[in-house]
């Protein structure tokens, strides 16, 4: 990817945290990458700077694309970065492809519940709280939690009957004052769970309650002059609001699920698609559709989703979405979620797909702006007539003959809305006797098509034929022969109203007598006109030619040409001397020319 290549795109790239993946020309995935700002960050591949690795200019060499999805945080971004690198292991990423994961706070599913930092997410019934994007963050929030409620740090099972049987005995965690004892009954578990209830009160930012335990601590602690104590647990408080990391991009509360939101506008919708797995983003996707008639945006959704999830292979039962819609899967669950992770998730569609229509909107304007006139011309002409590709080669047909005399017809090409005057064609007609336009148009369109097959010369993107229905259902005789009807574009134009007609609609289109793809037709059509008349006129004045000189004895059709080139006509040749004709030809054939004029015309004085 160049540096003009991006700034094609620069404006498009929005200032908001994100995770941005270049891909080679195949989609494959090359680098993974985060940033707090990602128009920034992409910028700097791009600069002038001179001491960017060698490793990573060659990446930026083979990448042909970047896309990229917002987040709400920085660590969001880190989180999702993660996440993705593990799932495509990017060549050029050489960080997190241990498999190691993000720690989370685990509080166990069991009597006395224990709470410490893990790895692994285990669904035992177990509450967690995280990922954390620091270890060391975390270990100052628990440490926190140890500080202000006494808990267990052994795995013994503390069933009711084990600590009655006094199977346990207290360690030095309870000496220290870490520990109040539940393993001999020195704790109750009613009191013990009022501690787990406040913790995680504090773990879900539900503060105002604990936050007054704090203050009656730290009140107590002044009271009885122990201002360092007081000054620590604020401090250890302090710590935990900033360093607490709880993010949308990876939830234990939330297994398998799909996320889906859409924009539209006039023309277009845009889909965005989540993949959620075991609570973490795996992929994101958001697909564009062509709006038909009055088609709404559930209508859009409802059509798009079975075939995203089929796409991307989703087992997912629940689907999160931000209306009802009528899913014909009965087993599906359909959440539209008010509040909480699932919430966030939507949002976090909702923005993504919300960009991707104003990023694609500028880019339009910017690739109007930046238009040649003939591209103007060519991308109106394609919606126009609803083309699939671009007519940037184009071929025009016209008949010619004068009550039936030396029939002939006439190509012309336009490449890039412009007159290619060397592909130009005139064909004289072999089969047809009579004035017959309709098997004329069969006969050439058949010769121009079939020669340019048999030399695997590409075809043109759209064929116009001079005349109505009656022309137009001729060529497509010949198109269909030829088996090329599913490759081009075919449309006859009547003269008197300039109606467009297509192969087997009766209806006509009429394109607006001011658009420019109209007059780019037109133009087409005189211009194949006019070359048709040119060659017409050539033909008949062969004709009268042959009718003229070539009845001199002694004079061949290559003479009589050499002649009527030189001096213009046979009006002209009958005035000039011999020594000006021998000098075009020789002697012999000016002495046969003007012996021929002489007797011509002493038999015209006779009569």
């Amino acid at each position: 990817m160049t540096t003009e290549d991006y700034k094609q795109l620069a404006d498009t790239f929005p200032k908001q945290p994100g995770v941005y993946r270049f891909l080679d020309e195949n989609g494959v995935i090359l680098y993974v990458g985060k940033a707090k700002q990602l128009k920034n960050r992409l910028a700097s591949y791009f600069g002038e700077r001179r001491d960017r690795a060698h490793k990573t200019r060659v990446m930026v060499k083979h990448a042909q694309r970047i896309i990229y999805t917002i987040v709400e945080t920085e660590a969001d971004a880190l989180l999702l970065e993660n996440t993705l690198i593990k799932k495509y292991q990017p060549r050029y990423n050489v960080m997190l492809k241990d498999g190691k994961s993000y720690s989370y706070l685990c509080i166990k599913n069991e009597r006395f519940p224990r709470v410490f930092i893990t790895r692994r997410v285990i669904r035992d019934g177990s509450t967690y709280f995280g990922p954390y994007t620091s270890k060391s963050r975390l270990k100052d929030i628990l440490d926190l939690i140890k500080q202000l409620f006494p808990l267990r740090t052994c795995n013994f099972l503390l069933s009711e009957n084990n600590i009655q049987a006094g199977k346990f005995k207290v360690c030095l965690e309870y000496h220290i004052k870490n520990c109040q004892g539940p393993c001999e009954g020195l704790e109750d578990e009613e009191g013990y769970l009022e501690k787990i209830d406040q913790i995680k009160n504090i773990l879900k930012g539900n503060y105002s309650a604990v936050m007054q335990h704090f203050k009656q601590v730290m009140q107590r602690l002044a009271g009885d002059m122990e201002f360092e104590k007081a000054q620590q647990i604020k401090d250890k408080l302090s710590s935990f609001e900033d360093y607490q990391a709880k993010s949308t991009v990876v939830s234990t509360t939330i297994r398998d699920v799909d996320v889906f939101s859409i924009a539209s506008d006039e023309k277009e919708a845009y889909v965005n698609y989540i993949k959620v797995v075991n609570g973490a983003i795996i992929h994101t996707h958001t697909q564009e559709l062509v709006k038909n008639l009055d088609e709404d945006e559930k209508d859009l959704l409802e059509f798009t989703i079975p075939s995203l999830r089929e796409r991307f292979n989703s087992i997912a039962t629940e689907i999160i979405v931000p209306f009802q819609l009528d899913f014909p899967q009965e087993e599906m669950k359909i959440t539209i979620p008010q509040r909480g992770d699932k919430r966030k998730l939507l949002e976090l569609s909702e923005k993504n797909v919300k960009y991707y229509l104003l990023q694609r909107k500028k880019q339009e304007a910017s690739r109007t702006n930046r238009q040649t006139p003939a591209e103007r011309i060519l991308r109106t002409l394609q919606a126009d007539l609803q083309m699939d590709e671009l007519p940037m080669h184009l071929e025009c047909f016209d008949n010619s003959n004068i009550q039936g005399s030396h029939p002939v017809a006439s190509c012309v090409v336009f490449k890039n809305a412009k007159p290619s005057k060397k592909d130009y064609r005139h064909f004289n007609i072999k089969t047809v006797e009579g004035p017959d336009d309709f098997a004329s148009m069969t006969e050439v369109v058949f010769r121009r098509y079939r020669r340019m097959l048999d030399e695997k010369q590409p075809l043109p993107q759209l064929i116009i034929i001079d005349g109505g229905k009656g022309q137009l259902s001729a060529s497509m005789k010949s198109i269909r022969e030829l088996g090329i009807e599913d490759k081009v574009v075919v449309i006859g134009i009547a003269k008197r109203l300039e109606e467009i007609f297509f192969p087997d609609d009766p209806v006509p289109i009429y394109i607006n007598k001011k658009s420019e793809s109209l007059k780019l037709i037109q133009q087409a059509r005189n211009e194949a006109h006019r070359f048709a008349i040119s060659f017409h006129r050539d033909q008949r004045s062969r004709g009268f030619l042959g009718t003229e000189l070539t009845a001199i004895p002694g004079i061949g059709e290559k003479t009589a040409q050499k002649l009527l080139t030189h001096f213009g006509s046979v009006k002209k040749l009958k005035e000039t001397t011999a020594a000006q004709i021998a000098e075009v030809t020789s002697l012999n054939v000016a002495k046969k020319v003007l012996d021929y004029f002489l007797a011509e015309g002493e038999n015209q004085k006779e009569q």
